[in-house]
């Protein structure tokens, strides 16, 4: 049995030509854009451009704010048992540089998706951003 925690997250969704770069999780094998916590002192900013670095090797040149996203829409239970309620604040970007490489330590793979193909098994707390942002795409 985990523990419950409560964490603030900031996450990236990478986007062009009518295609998201997404990453499967080593933990629970699902697929899911870019982000992680944000460290205590951290601007929120400069912790997604950290972890889209690390994620993927790409740089984020610029950042639009897209949305906070909280509650029990995001809550998740980890493979290992802990439980997090995360508050994601998540940006998008579509000016970017390098050559997308995948953190071995934290994903089995990289791919592009074209954002009306997406693979059904997304890691169940970004669901609510991506369904907002391939709406917002849509429209």
């Amino acid at each position: 049995m985990g523990n419950t925690f409560q964490f603030c997250g900031a996450s990236v969704i990478i986007y062009k030509d009518n295609k998201i770069l997404l990453q499967q999780r080593k933990d629970n094998k699902c697929w899911g854009y870019h982000g992680g916590r944000v460290e205590i002192g951290e601007k929120v900013e400069d912790a997604a451009k950290r972890e889209l670095l690390e994620e993927t090797g790409l740089t984020a040149n610029s950042l639009e704010f897209f949305g906070v996203f909280s509650g029990p829409e995001v809550h998740h239970t980890y493979p290992d048992g802990n439980k997090a309620y995360i508050i994601d604040i998540v940006f998008l970007c579509n000016d970017f540089s390098g050559e997308p490489l995948y953190q071995e330590e934290e994903c089995l793979d990289l791919q592009w998706f074209e954002i009306n193909n997406i693979p059904e098994n997304i890691s169940p707390p970004i669901i609510p951003a991506l369904n907002k942002f391939i709406a917002q795409i849509n429209m």
